[in-house]
């Protein structure tokens, strides 16, 4: 028998969530950090020092350097009031919050999260994605757990373009279909399975709620569709992919529409990162992934809510071609998120997959 421990995130959540700063954040120590991205800050640190203060001391506000990479990184551990703080805060969108969740594991200080934006689930999750200089994929940052706590203020992110929100549809019900898939005909440990249960519900609440959630996000309205599908979004996602990748080893929680995005990343070129989103992108990918699989019935219902809420359902929706799919695919194919897959993937295979999209959709 293997020992292991699986720790699960914190989250307080509602239309005054930073009012439990005081509460909560003590335990962690008495200064902080803050750092994120500029719009992101704008929004939520008045906010946040209010909150805070008589609490927790927020030594400075910090920029992240635009990108989750390990230069950034370092540069932030080189900062003086980096290293004096107690805690990071870290406001923003997946990569403002995947460079503070590696800061702290290379720093050893806990991470508060507050998302700003809810396009990933990265502000509970165990894993920060790290990419190049030039906007292309790195690595996989595995974390010993999350982050200490996530605040998750619903009116800032009501507030927060509907674009984030609408890919970060796209990428959760990727969960779901990745996860189910890679997943197939394996003789699963208690917290894989666990993980692949819990992965459909990062499906099924979208399904009910999405169309109306962006509808109330456009509005700038807190409702209750909006915080089903931003704790979807954030929090169903997030326990799924800590529990989907606990032991490090087997890696279900990507599959196939993340090796198309990460793939296209890898071409300047193609406007992938200057024009489009992650969860856009993947959201995409998962089409490709049922006709590949020929889940038939599946694909049907998926484009036709990919349709009714904008994402895309054609390559031309994400700037991509027929002809661009000759030096796609290989890249594709070469990509780690496919490495554990139930059967072989062949380029034929996925071209083939693209093009019966091209025709259905």
């Amino acid at each position: 028998m293997t020992n292991y421990t699986i720790t699960l995130p914190r989250w307080t959540v509602g239309d005054d969530a930073l009012s439990r700063i005081p509460e909560i954040c003590p335990a962690y120590g008495r200064t902080a950090v803050l750092i994120g991205g500029h719009k992101a800050l704008a929004a939520i640190e008045p906010g946040i020092r209010a909150a805070a203060e008589g609490a927790v001391d927020i030594l400075a506000t910090i920029w992240y350097g635009g990108e989750a990479t390990d230069e950034n990184i370092t540069r932030l551990m080189g900062d003086e009031q980096v290293k004096k703080a107690d805690m990071i805060f870290a406001a923003g969108g997946g990569k403002a919050l995947d460079t503070c969740k590696t800061l702290g594991l290379r720093t050893g200080k806990p991470v508060i999260t507050f998302p700003t934006i809810a396009s990933t689930c990265a502000a509970v999750t165990a894993v920060a994605i790290l990419y190049h200089e030039d906007g292309s994929f790195k690595a996989n940052q595995f974390l010993p757990a999350p982050p200490a706590h996530a605040f998750i203020h619903l009116p800032v992110i009501a507030a927060a373009p509907k674009r984030y929100l609408w890919a970060g549809i796209g990428d959760t019900y990727a969960k779901y279909f990745e996860a189910s898939v890679s997943a197939r005909g394996d003789r699963l440990t208690h917290y894989h399975d666990l993980g692949v249960g819990v992965s459909k519900k990062c499906l099924d609440p979208l399904l009910t709620y999405g169309k109306q959630a962006l509808m109330d996000n456009e509005a700038g309205r807190v409702s209750e569709a909006l915080e089903q599908v931003v704790l979807t979004v954030i929090v169903n996602t997030g326990i799924a992919s800590i529990l989907l990748t606990a032991d490090h080893i087997i890696d279900y929680n990507t599959a196939l529409a993340h090796a198309i995005f990460y793939a296209l990343t890898a071409f300047p070129d193609l406007p992938i990162e200057t024009r489009h989103l992650h969860g856009e992108v993947v959201g995409f990918g998962v089409l490709a992934l049922l006709a590949l699989d020929g889940q038939d019935e599946m694909l049907r219902t998926m484009i036709d809510f990919n349709r009714s809420i904008g994402l895309p359902t054609r390559l031309e929706d994400i700037e991509v071609t027929l002809a661009d799919l000759h030096r796609v695919i290989p890249k594709v194919l070469s990509m780690p998120d496919i490495e554990h897959y139930p059967y072989r993937v062949t380029q034929q295979a996925l071209r083939a997959a693209f093009e019966r999209l091209e025709a259905e959709a």
